[in-house]
């Protein structure tokens, strides 16, 4: 049973009345992986948590979750949790007083041990008797995380855990999310910042009208055959320059050559083509401090799918 995926689902749809939000969807999640969703707005992201977390079922297709097979009822099999759209808390409460009454909801009775412990791996306990009427957005999605960690599940599904963070904030939140996948817990994460997915997932859904558009590894989109600006940063730009001009396959950006910046090249080009520069660079003794793609490649990847599906309908 351990050697099967957290989660396979084959031909997916749901409908919404006339409206195809999913339509013939297959998601793969390893056990113990952290899996990115990315789409814009309308892809069916929010729709296919939905689907995960037992909150809608399938018009056809399966699904299958931890080895069972989810049906038609609303519920999502033992060992899931997470939130979509961010998670139910009740402001009058303190941030404990909602993990307790989550517990006793649960049939766990107070369980103060357990909210304790979740309190201080989202890194809330100094805040723990605060009521969170007066949280910000990212202490909210932390308590979200706090909650959806009570059960200790083995597939958590989040929706922009991120949103609101401050830097130092996410980077706790993402190295709870990393020490969880390293235990063995699958989690799928779904988000519009692109930083986030490519810091943690190991792999990516990429959803553009209900459809999916790309599934697999950040390294194949990083090996698609795209070019993309890159930004070097060199003391010596007007040697860096001239090497670039003779550099085939490497485009200058005519803009950045008007930059005030004195130390900034911009120039577009493919992997193959870049490479070659680094070696030019190097081999003419010209210092490379930075070299750094403008647009990240998922980035680059999600902008140029999405909207050649969005041309398409």
């Amino acid at each position: 049973m351990d050697t099967l995926p957290a989660i396979r689902a084959r031909g997916i749809t749901k409908r919404f009345g006339d409206v195809i939000a999913l339509d013939g969807v297959d998601l793969e999640v390893p056990r113990g992986r952290i899996h990115g969703l990315a789409g814009p707005n309308g892809a069916g992201k929010t729709t296919l948590l939905g689907l995960l977390l037992g909150l809608a079922t399938a018009d056809s297709g399966r699904l299958d979750i931890l080895g069972t097979p989810v049906g038609r009822a609303l519920s999502a099999p033992e060992g899931v949790a997470g939130f979509v759209d961010g998670p139910g808390l009740y402001p009058s409460l303190t941030a404990r007083q909602n993990l307790t009454a989550l517990t006793a909801l649960r049939g766990g009775g107070s369980r103060t041990a357990a909210v304790d412990d979740v309190l201080d791996e989202v890194g809330l306990t100094d805040v723990a008797d605060d009521r969170i009427r007066g949280f910000s957005l990212g202490m909210r999605q932390r308590l979200g995380l706090a909650a959806a960690l009570l059960t200790r599940p083995r597939l958590l599904v989040l929706d922009e855990p991120s949103n609101g963070l401050d830097p130092a904030g996410k980077r706790h939140v993402h190295g709870v999310l990393a020490r969880l996948a390293a235990d063995g817990t699958s989690v799928v994460l779904s988000s519009h910042r692109m930083d986030d997915l490519e810091a943690l997932c190991s792999a990516v859904t990429i959803l553009a009208a209900g459809r999916v558009v790309f599934s697999g590894p950040l390294g194949r989109l990083a090996t698609e055959d795209r070019e993309l600006a890159y930004r070097v940063l060199t003391p010596d730009r007007e040697a860096a320059l001239r090497v670039a001009a003779d550099t085939a396959g490497v485009e200058i950006v005519e803009d950045a050559t008007r930059r005030p910046d004195a130390e900034v090249l911009l120039v577009r080009a493919q992997a193959p083509a870049l490479d070659d520069l680094v070696v030019r660079l190097v081999e003419a003794g010209i210092a490379l401090r930075e070299l750094a793609p403008v647009v990240s490649p998922l980035e680059a990847a999600f902008l140029a799918l999405t909207e050649q599906r969005e041309a398409l309908r």
